[in-house]
């Protein structure tokens, strides 16, 4: 919320003699939880402002093609292009702003180390960053050579301040929305503002909670919120157990936030489905939604694509509900979703999926048709093997990883069609990192089988 506020501040029409790039990190998605995500999307705001600066990337791409942006030297290559940009004198005062570099869980160090290098390293670029305050973290950033660190533990009067601001905002919402009279509305002003403890996503929890409380219960519902994040998490599971306990969707509701805390990024309604043992007479949109919202405020659905509501909310479940969510433990998520992810593959990949005809036809130029047969596997086709990875592959998977399992079949027949897939969704990096992670896999299969 902080660093949202300064970057709209930095955007005023006033202030437009600035540069400014930032990137939110989400340790939940693969896609922007990786420092070489972070360099290229600080890269890409950057050129797409100060169109003359596309040469620096012009010079690695031109020898390498896109997959300089992917492969596994992509680190390097986009350091040394972000470097020449912040070199280039046509660069004027620039903004560049990192989010939650606690959430970057692939080569936090290696960028760790490039802040805290370049943030001294040029008068005209300014860098903030926010993180939770990990020594690690708080270490590394402590030698850059300039700098100056805000500890919002301890700049209290300046947070509730913040806070109370939004309180106001979502209590103006509420009082529209659900016809609230003064009494309510002072009410629920100041509860909030007594236990919200700082924290903003407490608020907005608690807020879309009432949402759905009729107003003459609110006075008395208010009395239920506890103060600070965990207790209020504790307090939504036990709801949600309750609710669900007498019901035919108990084991439903434990899985599918069993699955979402499991899978890599965020997923569509359509994947999702391909994941929960639901009949096929009732297996629709409308079901998953009814399901998703009695997961209560751990989930989240704009649009079509599934994920929980923060970081904080998966922490909590991992560490006070995983008996709960992975009966089985979390090793047998992984291997059914692995399981599925193979299924579904063997259903749909075919030779030539996109009908193009001519084998050589340009990625760059490929259209993606009206009903999409990749959109349903297309997380399936980037992670199966990571779930693979994860589901103690030689205790629940060993079967699998032999020629005639499921992973020998399925290369015997779908390889090539993997490789067709990966490469029209762009992901043909990716699988050849999941390649070499497989083969260290059959390697050790095969070394315990002999």
């Amino acid at each position: 919320m902080l660093l949202c506020g300064i970057i709209d501040e930095l955007k005023k029409p006033a202030l437009n003699t600035f540069f400014v790039s930032f990137f939110f990190c989400q340790a939940a998605d693969v896609r922007i939880n990786n420092a070489t995500a972070v360099l290229r999307g600080l890269i890409f705001m950057l050129v797409d402002q100060k169109r003359s600066l596309i040469s620096h990337v012009r010079r690695h791409y031109d020898k390498a093609g896109k997959q300089v942006f992917e492969d596994v030297n992509a680190w390097e290559a986009l350091s040394e292009m972000l470097t020449s940009i912040l070199e280039d004198p046509a660069l004027k005062t620039t903004y560049l702003i990192i989010d939650a570099l606690d959430e970057c869980t692939t080569h936090r160090k290696e960028l760790l180390d490039f802040v805290a290098q370049k943030s001294s390293a040029y008068q005209h670029v300014k860098w903030i960053v926010s993180s939770r305050n990990w020594p690690n973290i708080e270490g590394t950033l402590d030698t850059a050579a300039q700098g100056t660190k805000l500890s919002l533990e301890l700049n209290e009067t300046s947070m509730d301040e913040a806070v109370a601001t939004f309180v106001n905002h979502k209590v103006q919402e509420l009082t529209e929305k659900k016809k609230y009279n003064h009494k309510i509305r002072d009410a629920v002003s100041q509860h909030l503002l007594s236990k919200a403890n700082g924290t903003f996503l407490w608020v907005a929890l608690v807020c879309k909670e009432l949402t759905n409380v009729s107003r003459r219960h609110v006075l008395k519902k208010l009395e239920e919120f506890p103060s600070g994040l965990d207790k209020l998490y504790e307090r939504i599971f036990e709801q949600i157990i309750e609710q669900i306990r007498e019901s035919y969707d108990a084991d439903i509701c434990k899985s599918l936030l069993g699955i979402i805390t499991s899978v890599y990024r965020p997923i569509t309604l359509d994947k999702l489905a391909s994941y929960i043992d639901l009949s096929d007479e009732i297996a629709d949109d409308s079901v998953l939604i009814e399901i998703i919202q009695l997961c209560g405020s751990f989930l989240m659905l704009p649009g079509r694509t599934v994920s929980l509501v923060h970081q904080s909310a998966k922490d909590f479940l991992l560490r006070r509900t995983a008996n709960v969510i992975f009966p089985e433990g979390e090793d047998m998520v992984h291997y059914s979703i692995f399981s599925r992810s193979l299924q579904a593959l063997g259903k749909t990949l075919r030779r030539d999926i996109y009908n193009l005809i001519s084998p050589g036809y340009p990625v760059d130029q490929v259209s993606q048709p009206d009903s999409d047969p990749l959109a349903v596997i297309g997380y399936a086709c980037a992670y199966w093997v990571d779930h693979l990875d994860r589901c103690s592959p030689f205790n629940n998977a060993m079967d699998d990883l032999q020629e005639s399992g499921s992973v020998g079949t399925f290369f015997h027949i779908n390889y090539l069609h993997w490789l067709e897939a990966l490469s029209l969704l762009r992901g043909l990096s990716a699988g050849v990192a999941s390649m070499i992670r497989l083969q260290n896999l059959l390697e050790v299969s095969l070394h315990q089988c002999n």
